[in-house]
């Protein structure tokens, strides 16, 4: 009897959140049949997936940003395809291969001048890791300066950039010589630059946790004051890179040139897990200053061809299918809409992002009656509101989204680059009606609200 995924799949399609309780995270399984999100999805294609039932879900969260091409598109899967039938020597390692060699060169057409070099990995976090090393070495300095609220992976040197407490507790002790400060502040991050042993600035152009967007002032001033003190400016573009933000690259609404680029998620299309850092050639060739210096630092499975191929192919349907045109006018469409109806909404806050990271944030009413709902929820746990959004969203509108990060009233949009006016309608229509049923204090939703705070007040006592 052959091996077959398909048969194994058909065989065990009901029983993978056993299968996960029994071998894995059983916590998350926890989690998920706790908010109603036990789905048996059968099926994915572009920007949506479908249950065994073969009702059609909107994927707002697109793998954390991995498939900004949609899931499954054809033009990889035809580059995958055909790069393994064509028994290409692969990692071989005494060896430069072509592949890698076509995508460096790929992707240094689209970063700033200065960026000359490039550096392939398997993930997020270990471009982190390699842009820390990078830095350390070529500045002769050990201080990496990060900011508050940021995420940057969760390996132990990139964990110790990470601004959330619930990440590293526990952890420790993590990498000395780390210094968290405000973001989007300029006179925070000149006061750490001063001492003249900063090795790296790593900043999120757009942070992840809570969509948070600086002034326009700042990343130029970021620039100037790196160069000022000599301290690398390194833009972890993981999240906000290819497309994300209605640009290339999120730092290209500012105009500045950084050091070093970090990137990985949209890379390969979600097909191969890979990680890159665009460098300039200083810092190259202050790394890898001699033939003896050639495999400092490394990955076994990096420039693996078929990331390679996957590489190479998502750049060229980001092209053929002006997506990153596309993620700039349908996120500001979804933005504008959402914003022009914001008045009638005491919840509502403010709805703001760039291109397709979109958050939609909530605050405190001043009703009464709404006001109470809303201090009862925030007392069994910060940011528990944004779950009365994200779970309707989802059993009633079919529509995947997530909270923007832990204690946030933020719900976060982060979709495939390649939603249509159907798909723009159908989120700003059940956001709208989510909403409004939020204000109706005797309304079901409030049912929810409710159950949400016992079990938020059940697991305090617990834990």
């Amino acid at each position: 009897m052959s091996f077959n995924i398909t048969d194994l799949f058909t065989q065990h399609f009901e029983s993978k959140f056993d299968l996960h309780e029994q071998y894995l995270n059983h916590q998350m399984v926890r989690v998920l049949r706790t908010i109603g999100y036990d789905r048996n999805y059968k099926r994915a294609v572009g920007q949506y997936l479908y249950d065994q039932d073969n009702n059609e879900y909107l994927d707002l969260l697109s793998g954390f940003g991995v498939f900004a091409i949609g899931r499954n598109h054809p033009t990889v899967i035809s580059a995958l395809q055909e790069t393994l039938t064509l028994e290409l020597p692969n990692l071989v390692q005494m060896d430069v291969p072509l592949l890698s060699g076509l995508l460096a060169k790929e992707i240094l057409a689209t970063t700033p001048d200065n960026l000359s070099k490039m550096f392939f990995c398997n993930s997020g976090t270990e471009a982190v890791e390699a842009a820390i090393k990078f830095a350390r070495y070529t500045t002769k300095r050990t201080r990496i300066v990060h900011c508050d609220h940021s995420f940057h992976g969760l390996t132990m040197g990139a964990l110790s950039l990470n601004g959330d407490e619930i990440f590293r507790e526990g952890f420790g002790p993590l990498l000395p010589d780390c210094t968290m400060i405000p973001f989007n502040n300029t006179d925070a991050l000149e006061k750490a630059l001063s001492t003249r042993d900063v090795a790296a600035f790593i900043v999120e152009p757009i942070q992840g946790k809570g969509v948070n967007i600086p002034d326009d002032s700042y990343f130029p001033e970021v620039e100037r004051l790196c160069k000022k003190y000599g301290t690398l400016f390194v833009a972890d573009e993981i999240q906000t890179g290819i497309g994300r933000t209605g640009k290339f690259w999120a730092i290209e609404h500012w105009n500045v040139s950084p050091d070093m680029i970090l990137m990985a998620k949209a890379l390969s299309g979600g097909f191969i897990p890979v990680g890159a850092v665009a460098l300039t050639s200083k810092i190259m060739d202050s790394v890898f200053n001699r033939m003896d210096r050639a495999v400092v630092h490394g990955s076994t499975f990096s420039k693996n061809n078929m990331a390679m191929a996957a590489g190479l192919a998502t750049l060229e349907v980001m092209r053929n299918e002006k997506l990153v045109e596309n993620s700039a006018k349908v996120g500001t469409d979804i933005m504008d809409t959402l914003n022009a109806s914001a008045s009638q909404y005491e919840f509502l806050k403010e709805v703001r992002g760039k291109g397709l990271m979109i958050a939609i944030e909530f605050q405190s009413p001043k009703s009464l009656s709404l006001k109470a709902a809303w201090t009862m929820l925030e007392a069994a746990n910060k940011g528990l509101f944004c779950q009365m959004i994200t779970i309707p969203l989802f059993k009633e509108h079919r529509i995947l989204s997530q909270v923007a990060g832990h204690g946030m009233n933020v719900v976060k949009l982060l979709p495939p680059l390649n939603l249509t006016p159907k798909d723009r309608d159908w989120i700003v229509d059940a956001m709208n009606k989510t909403i409004a049923d939020t204000h109706q204090v005797s309304g079901a939703i409030w049912n929810l609200g409710k159950n949400l705070a016992s079990h938020a007040l059940k697991n305090k006592k617990s834990g």
